[in-house]
């Protein structure tokens, strides 16, 4: 897990920076900086720094550095300085680090590591991604009911320093079925004999293992929860997780909606640290299957040839109408794909959305028809510009309601309504936008 810092300070210093301060900084800097400095370094000097901190320190540096760069680091150190970083990790940052590295690297790490810490690693790398089970950690309190709340607090306090948190305890028992929560402050406010059972929260809320992360985050944002328990299907506490890790999951995916959006494939990397090639095979699928949508704007267009070469003032209009079009239409699109991603709104709202879609695409589409129509009259007559403003109208209720539907209609279909992309409608908006153009203005005009 990796923990929010303030940002201190004291700034990151120079790979060239003088001894004396680069020294002060090391002594000084919080974890997270010392970590983004052990970046920017190479990593023969990263892993010389890195063993020259006290063991605390160096793993709690070591679980801020990207991934990449933890398995760069992983790869040069030996067995035994390696598993004293993962012996002392949280439970699943050593299972994220464990996941990146091969099968082979994964059995030579696991040779260096004591039996609870193998078996532990082993089943929390064993969950699917995206799922509760995967951004949990088995670092968490636990208590019997029948404590009083003093053996609760000295038992606590014997733990803490192994556990991810102890500002909520777990009630299980004897089975280790979850059968209720508490706050240290109700432990602390309580009369040193009151029994756990008595004050806890009886109806604790959690999560299955194979929950959707996102399931799980919207959960712990619902409740106010520092950590949301995760029980297995017979009820049984398998883990916890935290609320920065979930913030760290919607994090991830947020960034991978917004590729989508973007009709980029998801890539794990940073954009600064991916190859050249990774980014053009992400990015080259979309583009090049969008080139065969925008023919049908093209096999419009050459359709209504004669009316084009009898009236070529309306080709002055042509990329004004459809862009509105594709703009509108990734309005809707960027909001319903917001809005189902939040659960703001869900399938079964899509006929009163749709009717509320439709009177908004109107208003919109006839204040940019009332703006364009002068502009017809400017460039034309007043034919051309009430076939302007006439298109105007439509191509904008057209995109928005295009925007609209997509998401709604990919979620029926179990695909991820963000591939509901703004290319993707505006590229359907455009087509749909100049056969509804050209067709105007073939009926208005035609004598």
């Amino acid at each position: 897990m990796r923990k929010n810092e303030e940002n201190p300070s004291n700034a990151i210093p120079k790979a060239h920076a003088a001894p004396g301060t680069l020294r002060d900084f090391i002594e000084t800097a919080y974890a997270v900086d010392l970590a983004a400095w052990l970046e920017e370094i190479p990593c023969e000097e990263a892993q010389e720094q890195l063993l020259a901190l006290p063991l605390p320190r160096r793993t709690e540096t070591f679980g801020y550095l990207q991934p990449d760069t933890q398995v760069a680091l992983a790869r040069r150190l030996d067995r035994r300085d390696l598993a004293e970083i993962v012996t002392q990790m949280n439970a699943d940052d050593r299972a994220d680090l464990f996941n990146h590295l091969t099968p082979k690297e994964q059995q030579w790490l696991l040779r260096g590591l004591a039996q609870e810490e193998r078996e532990d690693i082993r089943r929390l790398s064993a969950y699917a991604e995206g799922t509760a089970g995967a951004i949990m950690t088995s670092d968490y309190a636990t208590l019997a009911a029948d404590m009083t709340a003093h053996e609760a607090i000295e038992l606590l306090r014997r733990e803490a320093p192994e556990k991810e948190t102890i500002y909520r305890s777990y009630i299980l028992d004897r089975e280790r079925h979850l059968i209720g929560s508490i706050r240290l402050h109700q432990l602390i406010l309580a009369a040193a004999d009151t029994r756990i059972e008595e004050i806890m929260d009886h109806a604790p809320v959690s999560v299955a293992l194979d929950s959707d992360q996102e399931h799980v985050a919207r959960m712990i944002e619902r409740y106010d929860l520092l950590a949301l328990p995760v029980i297995d299907e017979d009820g049984r506490l398998v883990g916890i997780v935290t609320h920065d890790d979930a913030a760290d999951a919607m994090q991830a995916e947020t960034t991978e909606d917004f590729h989508k959006i973007a009709t980029v494939l998801p890539f794990s990397q940073s954009v600064r640290e991916a190859s050249m090639g990774v980014l053009y095979r992400k990015r080259i699928f979309w583009l090049a299957l969008l080139v065969f949508g925008n023919l049908f704007s093209g096999a419009g267009i050459a359709f209504f040839e004669d009316t084009i070469l009898a009236y070529v003032s309306l080709v002055f209009f042509l990329p004004l109408l459809i862009d509105s079009s594709g703009n509108a239409g990734s309005q809707s699109a960027t909001l319903m794909v917001r809005a189902l991603a939040t659960g703001d709104v869900a399938l079964k709202d899509w006929r009163d959305l749709i009717l509320r879609e439709l009177l908004i695409a109107l208003a919109l589409g006839a204040t940019m028809a009332l703006l364009v129509f002068p502009v017809g009259l400017l460039r034309g007559d007043s034919e051309i510009a009430l076939v302007v403003g006439l298109t105007m109208l439509l191509v904008v209720i057209v995109g928005s309601l295009a925007g609209m539907s997509l998401p709604f209609l990919l979620s029926r279909l179990r695909l991820d309504p963000a591939t509901a992309s703004a290319p993707l409608v505006t590229t359907i908006s455009d087509a749909v936008g100049v056969l509804v153009y050209f067709w105007i203005a073939t009926t208005v005009l035609s004598p």
